[in-house]
C-alpha cells in the first residue's frame, strides 16, 4: 500500500507539473501575442504621426505662400494709396 500511495503521489506531482507547464506556456503565448499587438499599435501610431507631420509641413508651405501673396498685394495697395494721396495733395 505504501508503494501505491507513493505512485499516487508521483502521479499527483506529475499532474501538477504538467498543469504548471501548460499554464506557463499559455501565459508566455498571451504575453507574446500582447507584445506583438503592442508593436503593431506603435507602428500604426508612428505612421500616423509621420503622415500628420508631412501634412503639417505642406500646410505650413501653403500658409507661407499665401502670406507672401497677401503681403505683396498689400504693398501694391499701399503704393497705389500713396500715389493717390500725393495726387490729392498736389491738387
Amino acid at each position: 500500500m505504501v508503494v501505491s500511495h507513493g505512485g499516487a503521489m508521483i502521479e499527483l506531482l506529475a499532474a501538477v507539473a504538467g498543469a504548471s507547464i501548460t499554464a506557463a506556456g499559455m501565459s508566455l503565448s498571451a504575453a507574446s501575442k500582447q507584445n506583438m499587438q503592442t508593436r503593431e499599435t506603435i507602428v500604426r501610431l508612428a505612421t500616423a504621426v509621420e503622415n500628420l507631420s508631412d501634412r503639417l509641413d505642406e500646410f505650413h508651405s501653403d500658409v507661407k505662400a499665401n502670406n507672401s501673396e497677401i503681403f505683396q498685394r498689400l504693398r501694391t495697395v499701399e503704393s497705389a494709396i500713396a500715389k493717390l494721396e500725393a495726387q490729392y495733395r498736389q491738387s
